[in-house]
């Protein structure tokens, strides 16, 4: 029989992206897809087919849900060779009842359906180097003591961690902690806009005068093609039971408010931009961030509301002066990653103002 990688989470941003690096290598794949209606899965068959350009009969596609009792009921356990687990809500502000349903509870239950994969030689489990919360000081590619957490997401990837090395330690598995990707490459192109864009959207149209942190916190950024090559590393030669930061060093990356003087600096090419007179983002303590916005909720307009709101669940890691190590990586990937912090802040800056932050296509595509 064919043996093939699952890569769980197939449609999203990394799973879609790693599926066609994968299929570049003529690798077989079982893509699995969160789906329950025919006409969901019908739909999300056509959008991963054209977006990976292939014809479905190149690939197993299979469908499901882990907050179900059986996700995996669809996938033939001897027919896999090496799992990618990266199906998973990963928005901050997810509520803690859906992320114990789906990032805990789920990621048991195909922990227990690589049990029964005979031929299974790796299991990757994508987390995230905030799986390690609230913590300060260096964060080792190790397995993490609870320390305390910012939101509902990154407790129940610490969680989802904790629950594969404390009941499935025999599984060949290997943690990723992803850091925050900011774009797809060194070009500053993006596909997909998360926290990070949408704070710097807030920052170009004024709507923070206050920012929760402190300006040397360390910010971990990376592209999702390093990302990518990571996890082809450790599918081809990653040792089993190890846990990898997909991250680069401290001293690597920007700060806070270097991420910040950066994108103002940036901004300041857009001729829009410049008639505002924007003025940067006053640094609080977390205290008193806390105060205005419970002072603004009363009655404050719905683009400020939005504003505080949508930086609130990711406020705590601002103050964390984490020292993210990667030696592992680095010994796996056979050299030291890191490119440059700076220059790939202002491409993604200039990526944002190109296309307006995501509302319409890069003219240089055209």
């Amino acid at each position: 029989m064919k043996t093939r990688v699952l890569v769980t989470g197939a449609d999203g941003y990394l799973g879609s992206r790693l599926a066609a690096r994968l299929l570049s290598r003529g690798t077989p794949l079982c893509l699995w897809v969160r789906a329950s209606a025919e006409e969901e899965r019908a739909r999300k068959t056509a959008a991963l087919s054209a977006r990976l350009g292939l014809a479905i009969p190149e690939v197993e596609m299979r469908f499901g849900d882990l907050s179900h009792d059986s996700p995996f009921d669809g996938v033939e356990p001897s027919s896999i060779s090496a799992i990618v687990h990266g199906a998973a809500v990963t928005r901050f502000n997810v509520d803690s009842a859906t992320a114990q349903s789906v990032n805990v509870e789920g990621a048991v239950k195909l922990f227990r359906f690589a049990e029964r994969c005979e031929n299974l030689e790796r299991l990757l489990l994508l987390s995230t180097v905030y799986a390690s919360g609230l913590a300060a000081g260096v964060i080792p590619e190790a397995p993490l003591p609870e320390a305390g957490f910012a939101n509902e997401y990154e407790r129940s990837k610490w969680k989802a961690e904790a629950e594969l090395v404390r009941g499935f330690d025999r599984l060949p598995w290997l943690t990723l902690r992803v850091a925050t990707v900011l774009a797809d490459n060194p070009a500053g192109e993006v596909t997909q806009h998360n926290a990070v864009h949408n704070t710097l959207q807030l920052l170009y149209y004024g709507f923070i005068s206050t920012l929760p942190g402190s300006p040397a916190t360390p910010v971990y950024l990376v592209t999702g093609d390093f990302v990518v090559d990571s996890i082809l590393a450790s599918l081809d030669r990653g040792e089993p039971r190890r846990v990898y930061h997909v991250a680069h060093r401290r001293d690597q990356s920007l700060r806070l408010g270097e991420l910040v003087d950066l994108a103002f600096e940036t901004f300041q090419e857009d001729p829009q931009f410049r008639r505002k007179s924007a003025i940067k983002p006053l640094y609080v303590d977390r205290g008193s961030f806390d105060l205005l916005r419970d002072a603004l909720s009363g009655f404050a307009g719905g683009a400020v509301n939005q504003a505080i709101g949508s930086v609130a669940p990711f406020a705590g890691q601002l103050f964390i002066d984490k020292d993210v190590r990667n030696e592992n990586l680095v010994s796996l990937l056979g050299r030291d990653p890191a490119g440059d912090a700076a220059a790939l802040a202002r491409e993604t800056c200039r990526t944002l103002l190109r296309t307006r932050f995501g509302r319409q296509g890069d003219p240089r595509a055209a």
